[in-house]
């Protein structure tokens, strides 16, 4: 049974297993409010999960520990249970989908664990898991449905008002729930006016239909970048835990995410996953109420696959308005490309890339399109641009 005291006891277990990571000022994600980040993407291990299988694992009794744990998991979870089984020294096994990206099979190893690579998707591994675990003996780790997990994930509310007690919100990205369970039962027993906004992805978005509609439900599928959150069913303790402490929860869009891990690169050289950067996604473009309060946003996660990493930042320039293509139609004559240079040029926009078209069923016979795409300062700076272009007599496509 979750209790505060099993909060506080997981923070004393794990004072030699994790870091107590920092708590940042963010002054311009958000202008309106004074944000701070809770950086879990700094982590050992890159990722908070580490804080729940190593409570849970610190709990195990003797004759536990000596036939060691087993986890399933494509990520932060199953490097989590490794370094932690590391830790204390006992054998862990992790099942891993066969399609889980090389690097995080190959963090999980370099913690010590045994891989078991699962032909087929989570749930295969999972199944695997627990067919293992009862041919062996291991002790399964769950990834958030479970209270010493849930507690080890509450240690990060403490810290949280160690750190700052005055605070108004706090912010938290939301998968199966373990996160978000612990760190706000340990709020709202210590300071219970403190609000706790969840935040998922809208691609995945299990949680907030089960809090929405009353009554836990099983999603068909789920398709985000957030992969770490990306959940079909809440956990039974977790959507408990979170119906009754949690202020409300929202989700916000893949635009929106990308937008948040390109803001934490520029402005704070920090990495985050899609799934660590949710909650700074909700602050930013304003999901939950914020104004004038002073709010703590947990980026939860900073194992972001970097071949992914420079899709996610040109979405994330794309949405902030930071790049954009203009197509324009011209006359096929001296001197047309020129005109548009100038207007640009002037403007302060920077082009980097060019495409000039002839001959097209649609357009007239001296016509032609030419595609530019630009680097801008925001969507203030294409309107003007466009206005401009307009201005001065050329057509937009």
């Amino acid at each position: 049974m979750l209790t505060l005291d099993k909060i506080y006891h997981a923070a004393y277990a794990l004072r030699d297993v994790v870091r107590k990571t920092a708590l940042i000022k963010s002054p311009k994600i958000n202008p309106d409010c004074e944000l701070y980040l809770k950086t879990e993407n700094l982590q050992i291990t890159g990722s908070f999960k580490v804080r729940g299988a190593g409570y849970k694992i610190s709990q195990l009794s003797p004759e536990e520990k000596e036939r060691g744990v087993i986890a399933c998991s494509a990520g932060n979870h199953a490097q989590g249970v490794a370094l932690a089984a590391q830790k204390y020294g006992i054998k862990s096994v992790i099942c891993l989908p066969d399609g889980a990206p090389i690097s995080k099979v190959e963090a999980t190893k370099s913690y010590g664990a045994e891989v078991v690579m699962v032909e087929g998707v989570y749930d295969d591994a999972y199944n695997r898991a627990l067919q293992l675990r009862d041919e062996c003996g291991y002790t399964f780790v769950h990834p958030f449905d479970d209270d010493d997990v849930i507690a080890g994930q509450g240690t990060i509310g403490l810290e949280i008002l160690d750190e700052l007690e005055d605070i108004d919100a706090v912010v938290v990205p939301v998968g199966g729930g373990g996160l978000i369970s612990g760190v706000a039962y340990a709020l709202k027993h210590l300071k219970p006016s403190i609000k706790v906004y969840g935040v998922q992805a809208s691609g995945a978005p299990s949680m907030y239909d089960s809090v929405k509609g009353g009554k836990k439900v099983r999603l068909n599928g789920v398709s985000t970048i957030a992969d770490g959150i990306a959940v079909k069913e809440p956990g039974d303790n977790t959507y408990a835990l979170v119906s009754k402490y949690v202020d409300d929860i929202v989700t916000v869009s893949e635009g929106e995410i990308s937008s948040a891990i390109l803001a934490l690169i520029e402005q704070h050289k920090l990495i985050a996953e899609g799934a660590g950067a949710v909650s700074v996604a909700a602050v930013m473009f304003n999901k939950i109420p914020v104004k004038n309060k002073k709010v703590v946003a947990i980026v939860s996660g900073g194992n972001i696959d970097v071949t992914i990493l420079s899709r996610v930042i040109k979405r994330g320039l794309l949405m902030s308005g930071r790049n954009h293509t203009l197509c324009v139609e011209l006359m096929d004559k001296p001197g047309q490309l020129l005109g548009v240079s100038e207007i640009i040029a002037r403007l302060g926009a920077n082009v980097i890339s060019i495409h000039h078209e002839r001959a097209s069923e649609t357009m007239d016979i001296n016509g032609c399109y030419l595609r530019i795409v630009l680097e801008t300062r925001n969507h203030e700076h294409i309107k003007e641009i466009t206005q401009a272009l307009i201005d001065a007599g050329f057509k937009l496509v």
